[in-house]
């Protein structure tokens, strides 16, 4: 059981949950609600992305995934994916 991978997935969770559920976007670094085509659209991507990656990484805690070294730059990976993405579709 690694105690660091599942607090950062606990984070995740909730930082998913906030966004993806009860449409925080606020908490995002750099949103302008101005720029953004479709909030709801954001808000449900992000809070997915967050949420799915929060559970990655507590699964991986539970069952004692011990490389953190390779599975933190695959989840910062998926996230820089996306802020791609949201930059070339919703961002006007």
């Amino acid at each position: 059981m690694t105690v660091d991978l599942i607090i950062i997935g606990a984070i995740f969770l909730v930082m998913g949950f906030l966004v993806g559920v009860k449409k925080m976007t606020w908490l995002l670094a750099g949103y302008n609600q101005k720029r953004v085509k479709d909030q709801e659209k954001l808000a449900r991507l992000v809070g997915g992305t967050f949420g799915l990656v929060g559970i990655a990484l507590g699964i991986c805690g539970v069952v004692g995934f011990t490389q953190v070294e390779t599975l933190l730059p695959i989840a910062l990976g998926v996230i820089l994916l996306q802020v791609v993405y949201v930059n070339i579709k919703l961002v006007e």
